[in-house]
Protein backbone atom coordinates (compact mmCIF):
# COMPACT_ATOMS: atom_id res chain seq x y z
CA UNK A 1 0.00 0.00 0.00
CA UNK A 2 1.59 3.75 -0.83
CA UNK A 3 0.37 7.21 -0.58
CA UNK A 4 -0.61 7.08 -3.83
CA UNK A 5 -4.24 7.25 -4.93
CA UNK A 6 -5.93 7.21 -8.09
CA UNK A 7 -8.64 9.28 -6.60
CA UNK A 8 -5.96 12.43 -7.04
CA UNK A 9 -6.31 12.51 -10.38
CA UNK A 10 -2.93 12.02 -12.45
CA UNK A 11 -2.18 15.68 -12.69
CA UNK A 12 -1.07 15.71 -9.23
CA UNK A 13 -0.02 12.51 -8.89
CA UNK A 14 2.91 13.16 -11.97
CA UNK A 15 3.19 16.34 -10.66
CA UNK A 16 4.16 14.93 -7.29
CA UNK A 17 6.70 12.42 -8.89
CA UNK A 18 8.21 14.85 -11.22
CA UNK A 19 9.04 17.58 -7.55
CA UNK A 20 10.13 14.62 -5.91
CA UNK A 21 12.97 13.79 -9.04
CA UNK A 22 13.73 17.62 -9.31
CA UNK A 23 12.94 17.97 -12.53
CA UNK A 24 11.25 20.62 -14.35
CA UNK A 25 8.07 20.78 -16.92
CA UNK A 26 10.83 21.48 -19.67
CA UNK A 27 12.93 19.27 -18.70
CA UNK A 28 10.68 16.77 -18.53
CA UNK A 29 8.97 16.90 -21.90
CA UNK A 30 12.69 17.09 -23.80
CA UNK A 31 13.51 13.74 -22.17
CA UNK A 32 9.67 12.57 -23.86
CA UNK A 33 9.57 14.39 -26.82
CA UNK A 34 6.84 16.43 -25.40
CA UNK A 35 6.33 20.05 -24.78
CA UNK A 36 6.38 22.04 -21.31
CA UNK A 37 2.65 23.32 -22.27
CA UNK A 38 1.07 20.18 -22.63
CA UNK A 39 2.71 18.98 -19.49
CA UNK A 40 1.72 21.93 -17.45
CA UNK A 41 -1.90 21.04 -18.84
CA UNK A 42 -1.71 17.28 -17.88
CA UNK A 43 -0.38 18.75 -14.52
CA UNK A 44 -3.62 21.24 -13.52
CA UNK A 45 -5.94 19.11 -15.58
CA UNK A 46 -6.37 20.68 -18.50
CA UNK A 47 -5.28 17.85 -20.91
CA UNK A 48 -5.50 14.04 -20.93
CA UNK A 49 -2.58 12.18 -21.35
CA UNK A 50 -2.27 9.74 -23.72
CA UNK A 51 -1.33 5.99 -22.08
CA UNK A 52 1.55 5.90 -24.65
CA UNK A 53 3.30 9.59 -23.37
CA UNK A 54 1.70 8.38 -20.02
CA UNK A 55 4.00 5.74 -20.11
CA UNK A 56 6.97 7.48 -21.44
CA UNK A 57 6.48 10.19 -18.48
CA UNK A 58 6.84 7.54 -15.76
CA UNK A 59 9.83 5.83 -17.30
CA UNK A 60 11.76 8.98 -17.60
CA UNK A 61 10.81 9.96 -13.66
CA UNK A 62 11.73 6.80 -12.86
CA UNK A 63 8.39 5.81 -11.31
CA UNK A 64 8.40 2.47 -9.90
CA UNK A 65 6.29 -0.35 -11.89
CA UNK A 66 3.90 -0.60 -9.13
CA UNK A 67 3.23 3.28 -9.14
CA UNK A 68 2.81 2.89 -12.71
CA UNK A 69 -0.33 1.35 -12.60
CA UNK A 70 -1.28 4.34 -10.34
CA UNK A 71 -0.71 6.53 -12.75
CA UNK A 72 -2.76 4.87 -15.33
CA UNK A 73 -5.73 4.13 -13.11
CA UNK A 74 -6.01 7.87 -12.58
CA UNK A 75 -6.13 8.91 -15.98
CA UNK A 76 -8.62 6.39 -16.96
CA UNK A 77 -6.93 3.59 -18.56
CA UNK A 78 -6.43 0.14 -17.29
CA UNK A 79 -3.40 -1.00 -15.30
CA UNK A 80 -0.40 -1.90 -17.55
CA UNK A 81 1.45 -4.33 -15.17
CA UNK A 82 0.36 -7.60 -13.62
CA UNK A 83 1.15 -8.53 -9.84
CA UNK A 84 1.81 -12.03 -9.81
CA UNK A 85 2.67 -14.00 -6.93
CA UNK A 86 5.94 -15.37 -6.52
CA UNK A 87 4.52 -18.94 -5.70
CA UNK A 88 1.89 -19.00 -9.56
CA UNK A 89 3.02 -21.49 -11.43
CA UNK A 90 3.83 -18.47 -14.21
CA UNK A 91 6.86 -17.42 -12.11
CA UNK A 92 8.43 -21.18 -12.21
CA UNK A 93 11.24 -20.19 -14.31
CA UNK A 94 11.87 -16.71 -11.87
CA UNK A 95 11.74 -19.16 -8.93
CA UNK A 96 14.00 -21.66 -10.63
CA UNK A 97 16.09 -19.27 -11.77
CA UNK A 98 16.59 -17.52 -7.77
CA UNK A 99 17.31 -20.92 -6.09
CA UNK A 100 19.69 -21.57 -8.88
CA UNK A 101 21.32 -18.46 -7.99
CA UNK A 102 20.93 -18.89 -3.98
CA UNK A 103 22.60 -22.43 -4.19
CA UNK A 104 25.05 -21.47 -6.71
CA UNK A 105 26.64 -19.13 -4.60
CA UNK A 106 26.96 -21.34 -1.29
CA UNK A 107 28.77 -21.46 1.07
CA UNK A 108 28.70 -17.68 1.16
CA UNK A 109 24.92 -15.79 1.92
CA UNK A 110 22.56 -14.90 -0.28
CA UNK A 111 18.74 -14.12 -0.34
CA UNK A 112 16.01 -12.84 -1.87
CA UNK A 113 13.51 -9.77 -0.49
CA UNK A 114 10.72 -8.27 -1.27
CA UNK A 115 10.18 -4.17 -1.20
CA UNK A 116 9.43 -4.28 2.49
CA UNK A 117 12.69 -6.89 3.02
CA UNK A 118 10.10 -9.53 3.77
CA UNK A 119 12.50 -13.01 2.83
CA UNK A 120 11.28 -14.52 -0.16
CA UNK A 121 14.45 -17.54 -0.30
CA UNK A 122 17.45 -17.55 1.53
CA UNK A 123 20.87 -20.26 0.97
CA UNK A 124 22.25 -22.16 3.20
CA UNK A 125 25.37 -19.45 3.94
CA UNK A 126 22.16 -16.94 5.54
CA UNK A 127 21.28 -20.15 7.58
CA UNK A 128 24.50 -20.35 9.04
CA UNK A 129 24.89 -16.64 10.22
CA UNK A 130 21.42 -17.12 11.90
CA UNK A 131 21.94 -19.95 14.04
CA UNK A 132 21.37 -18.82 17.77
CA UNK A 133 18.74 -16.12 16.65
CA UNK A 134 15.59 -17.01 18.66
CA UNK A 135 12.76 -18.98 16.95
CA UNK A 136 10.08 -16.04 17.32
CA UNK A 137 12.12 -13.96 15.02
CA UNK A 138 12.42 -16.79 12.72
CA UNK A 139 8.75 -17.55 12.18
CA UNK A 140 7.22 -16.47 9.05
CA UNK A 141 7.04 -13.70 7.56
CA UNK A 142 10.92 -13.51 7.66
CA UNK A 143 11.86 -9.49 7.46
CA UNK A 144 15.75 -8.96 6.64
CA UNK A 145 16.20 -5.88 8.30
CA UNK A 146 14.29 -7.09 11.77
CA UNK A 147 16.58 -10.10 11.64
CA UNK A 148 19.57 -7.83 11.32
CA UNK A 149 19.16 -5.09 13.51
CA UNK A 150 16.86 -6.39 16.56
CA UNK A 151 18.22 -6.77 19.69
CA UNK A 152 17.77 -10.45 20.30
CA UNK A 153 18.72 -10.76 16.64
CA UNK A 154 22.13 -10.72 14.57
CA UNK A 155 22.78 -7.22 16.14
CA UNK A 156 25.22 -8.42 19.37
CA UNK A 157 27.35 -10.46 16.85
CA UNK A 158 27.88 -7.31 14.17
CA UNK A 159 31.18 -5.73 15.67
CA UNK A 160 30.61 -2.97 13.48
CA UNK A 161 27.13 -2.25 14.46
CA UNK A 162 26.83 1.11 14.06
CA UNK A 163 28.05 2.11 11.16
CA UNK A 164 26.46 -1.21 9.45
CA UNK A 165 23.04 0.02 10.89
CA UNK A 166 23.48 3.80 9.81
CA UNK A 167 23.91 1.84 6.13
CA UNK A 168 20.58 0.13 6.83
CA UNK A 169 18.70 2.96 7.87
CA UNK A 170 20.16 5.31 5.52
CA UNK A 171 19.12 2.38 2.40
CA UNK A 172 16.02 2.80 3.64
CA UNK A 173 15.42 6.42 3.54
CA UNK A 174 16.48 6.29 -0.03
CA UNK A 175 13.56 3.45 -0.87
CA UNK A 176 11.18 5.46 1.37
CA UNK A 177 11.81 8.55 -1.20
CA UNK A 178 11.59 6.73 -3.98
CA UNK A 179 8.56 4.32 -3.59
CA UNK A 180 6.26 6.25 -0.77
CA UNK A 181 5.64 2.81 0.68
CA UNK A 182 3.90 2.89 3.72
CA UNK A 183 4.89 -0.66 4.44
CA UNK A 184 8.36 0.23 4.25
CA UNK A 185 7.90 3.15 6.74
CA UNK A 186 6.17 0.78 9.15
CA UNK A 187 9.59 -1.32 8.62
CA UNK A 188 11.63 1.63 9.09
CA UNK A 189 9.74 2.99 12.17
CA UNK A 190 10.40 -0.30 13.89
CA UNK A 191 13.96 -0.85 13.27
CA UNK A 192 15.00 2.62 13.94
CA UNK A 193 13.52 2.40 17.57
CA UNK A 194 15.63 -0.36 18.09
CA UNK A 195 17.89 0.21 21.19
CA UNK A 196 21.69 -0.88 20.06
CA UNK A 197 22.82 -3.31 22.59
CA UNK A 198 25.30 -2.98 25.35
CA UNK A 199 28.23 -5.03 23.27
CA UNK A 200 29.02 -2.88 20.43
CA UNK A 201 32.23 -3.73 17.92
CA UNK A 202 32.64 0.36 17.47
CA UNK A 203 32.81 0.96 21.04
CA UNK A 204 35.56 -0.36 23.70
CA UNK A 205 36.16 -3.27 21.62
CA UNK A 206 39.64 -4.57 22.19
CA UNK A 207 39.73 -6.09 18.30
CA UNK A 208 42.69 -4.67 16.42
CA UNK A 209 42.05 -3.56 12.95
CA UNK A 210 42.14 -5.87 9.76
CA UNK A 211 45.55 -5.60 8.36
CA UNK A 212 44.11 -5.35 4.85
CA UNK A 213 41.98 -2.10 3.39
CA UNK A 214 38.05 -2.68 2.58
CA UNK A 215 37.11 -1.35 -0.64
CA UNK A 216 33.41 -0.74 0.92
CA UNK A 217 31.81 -1.00 3.91
CA UNK A 218 31.97 -4.65 5.44
CA UNK A 219 29.48 -6.13 7.35
CA UNK A 220 31.68 -7.74 9.90
CA UNK A 221 29.40 -10.46 11.91
CA UNK A 222 30.53 -13.01 14.60
CA UNK A 223 30.06 -16.83 14.03
CA UNK A 224 31.28 -19.65 16.99
CA UNK A 225 34.15 -17.34 17.94
CA UNK A 226 35.04 -16.53 14.19
CA UNK A 227 34.56 -12.83 13.14
CA UNK A 228 33.50 -12.99 9.02
CA UNK A 229 33.84 -10.18 7.04
CA UNK A 230 31.08 -9.53 3.95
CA UNK A 231 30.77 -7.17 0.86
CA UNK A 232 27.21 -6.90 0.53
CA UNK A 233 25.95 -6.31 -3.39
CA UNK A 234 22.48 -5.93 -4.32
CA UNK A 235 21.06 -7.07 -7.75
CA UNK A 236 17.22 -6.55 -9.39
CA UNK A 237 15.75 -7.59 -12.61
CA UNK A 238 16.25 -5.44 -15.71
CA UNK A 239 13.19 -3.62 -17.49
CA UNK A 240 10.39 -5.76 -15.34
CA UNK A 241 7.04 -6.08 -16.36
CA UNK A 242 5.14 -7.38 -13.39
CA UNK A 243 5.31 -5.86 -9.92
CA UNK A 244 6.23 -8.73 -7.96
CA UNK A 245 9.73 -9.32 -9.93
CA UNK A 246 10.37 -5.42 -9.57
CA UNK A 247 10.33 -5.29 -6.60
CA UNK A 248 12.36 -8.51 -5.59
CA UNK A 249 16.16 -7.90 -4.93
CA UNK A 250 18.91 -10.21 -4.10
CA UNK A 251 21.14 -9.73 -2.23
CA UNK A 252 24.57 -11.44 -1.87
CA UNK A 253 27.65 -11.20 0.41
CA UNK A 254 31.14 -11.60 -0.89
CA UNK A 255 33.59 -12.76 1.15
CA UNK A 256 35.91 -9.33 1.91
CA UNK A 257 39.46 -11.03 3.49
CA UNK A 258 40.78 -14.52 2.98
CA UNK A 259 39.89 -15.70 6.25
CA UNK A 260 36.42 -15.58 5.96
CA UNK A 261 37.03 -17.51 2.48
CA UNK A 262 38.77 -20.32 4.56
CA UNK A 263 36.00 -20.56 7.60
CA UNK A 264 33.21 -20.89 5.10
CA UNK A 265 34.79 -22.95 2.67
CA UNK A 266 35.18 -25.06 6.04
CA UNK A 267 31.76 -24.95 7.20
CA UNK A 268 30.38 -25.39 3.69
CA UNK A 269 28.83 -28.62 2.43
Amino acid sequence: MTTTSADQGVGPLLRGWRGQRRISQLELALRADSSARHISFVETGRSRPSEELLLRLAEHLDVPVRERNALLLAAGYAPRFSRTPLDDPAMGAVRQGIEQLLQGYEPYPALVVDASYTVVAANRGIMMLLEGVPERLLAPPLNAMRLTLHPEGLAPRIRNLREWRGHLLAQMERQIALVRSDALRAVYDEVAAYPLPERDGDAGSDEPDPPYPYFALPLRVEHDGQVLSFISSVSTFNTPLDVTVAELAIETFLPADPATVKYLRSTGP
